[in-house]
């Protein structure tokens, strides 16, 4: 079964923490947060992403490419099972279905900040968006716990796992129980990207939905 990118992007992918270095052993989890976020500019990676549902489900298993420049802009190029892309400007954000030839788009809205896409891109700061603890998790990562302070259906709960020094994992859970978990590879941290990536050109004949480009 077929599941659009609209129908999960606002609990898809934590945007706007990929990717820091880990902290000395006595280094609060605060602490390794905070410096986890400090001085991240820009993100580039492969990516997996599966979707469950409420019940264990599995509804959707996609792989593509993500671009993260802060604050506010990202591309997420999902190439498989279907093309589709999430773009952000820092103004507007778009979704595009290759397939359905369709595109909709809307303005960025400070209400989304606590959405995965949001937080990876630094659109706010993470302090006034979130509260985190180490997670009692268990495993070959090292996993955290950070929850929304603002009351949101979207984003009820949200883990990251690291390996090592480098970000790995992140899972999310929706206030419907929904559970989406993105996995990262091939990762690079602040390299120079292109501000082309943050320009969605749409072929000509695309049905736009939304505001005009």
């Amino acid at each position: 079964m077929r599941i659009g990118i609209t129908r999960y992007w606002r609990s898809f992918v934590v945007a706007a923490w990929l990717v820091s270095g880990f902290t000395p052993a006595t280094t609060t989890a605060a602490d390794l947060v905070s410096e986890w976020f400090s001085g991240l500019e820009s993100i580039q990676a492969d990516f997996t992403q599966q979707v469950f549902d409420s019940a264990g489900e599995q509804m959707q298993d996609s792989q593509g490419e993500v671009w993260i420049q802060r604050p506010g802009r990202f591309r997420w190029d999902y190439r498989s099972p279907y093309r589709q892309l999430i773009v952000s400007d820092g103004k507007r954000l778009w979704t595009y279905d290759e397939d359905l030839e369709q595109a909709t788009v809307k303005d960025l809205d400070a209400t989304l900040s606590s959405t995965p896409a949001m937080l990876l891109s630094g659109y706010r700061p993470l302090e006034e968006i979130m509260t985190w603890e180490k997670d009692t998790k268990t495993g070959p990562l090292n996993w955290y716990r950070l929850r929304p302070r603002a009351a949101d259906a979207s984003v009820e709960q949200v883990r990251i796992g690291f390996a090592g020094r480098q970000l790995d994992t992140i899972e999310v859970v929706d206030g419907f129980g929904n559970h989406t978990r993105i996995h990262f590879s091939a990762m690079q941290r602040n390299r120079k990207l292109d501000d082309d990536l943050f320009q969605l050109q749409l072929p000509e004949g695309t049905d736009i939905i939304g505001r005009d480009q």
